[in-house]
C-alpha cells in the first residue's frame, strides 16, 4: 500500500474516491448524480484550491483519501501568521477501516501545514472519526457561530 502526497496528475483519482465517499457519509444511493457545478468546481479546487491531498493507493485503487484546506485570515495575537487549515474528507472504504490508514493521512497532513506555517487546524468530526481526533490530539471547541447565505 503506498500512502502519499496527490498531485495535479491524480486529479481523476481525487475526484473519484471524493464522490465516493461523499456518497458513503452521506448515505447516498449509488447510482447518485452529482450537479455539473458540484463536479465543476470540486474539480477546480483540487486543481487551483490552496490545499493538500493525501491517497492511500492498493493495487492502483484509492482506498482513501484526506485533505487540508488553507485559509488566510488577519492575524491575531493567537494567530500571529493568520494561516490557518481546516482537515476534511478523511475517508477509508469500510473494508481497509481499523488499520491505521486514517491516521497515517492525517499524520502526513498535519505535519504539511504545521510546515507551512497554520497555527491552528480546524475539522468538523463525525461520531464514528472523534476517537481518531481525539487520539491526534484535536479538542472540542466551543466557539463558532455560522452565517450561511441561502
Amino acid at each position: 500500500m503506498e500512502i502519499r502526497i496527490a498531485t495535479k496528475d491524480d486529479i481523476e483519482l481525487m475526484m473519484d474516491n471524493r464522490l465516493e465517499m461523499l456518497k458513503v457519509v452521506n448515505d447516498l444511493p449509488a447510482d447518485y448524480q452529482y450537479s455539473d457545478e458540484f463536479v465543476k468546481e470540486s474539480r477546480e479546487y483540487f486543481l487551483d484550491g490552496d490545499q493538500t491531498t493525501v491517497l492511500a493507493i492498493e493495487g492502483g485503487e484509492v482506498i482513501g483519501c484526506a485533505s487540508m484546506s488553507y485559509m488566510l485570515i488577519m492575524p491575531t495575537f493567537s494567530h500571529p501568521t493568520g494561516k490557518r487549515a481546516h482537515l476534511m474528507n478523511v475517508y477509508t472504504r469500510s473494508t481497509y477501516r481499523r488499520q491505521g490508514i486514517a491516521r497515517k493521512m492525517c499524520e502526513m497532513l498535519i505535519d504539511d501545514a504545521w510546515n507551512r506555517g497554520a497555527t491552528e487546524i480546524s475539522l468538523d468530526a463525525t461520531t464514528m472519526g472523534r476517537p481518531l481526533y481525539e487520539s491526534l490530539g484535536f479538542t472540542a471547541s466551543s466557539e463558532g457561530m455560522v452565517l450561511t447565505r441561502s
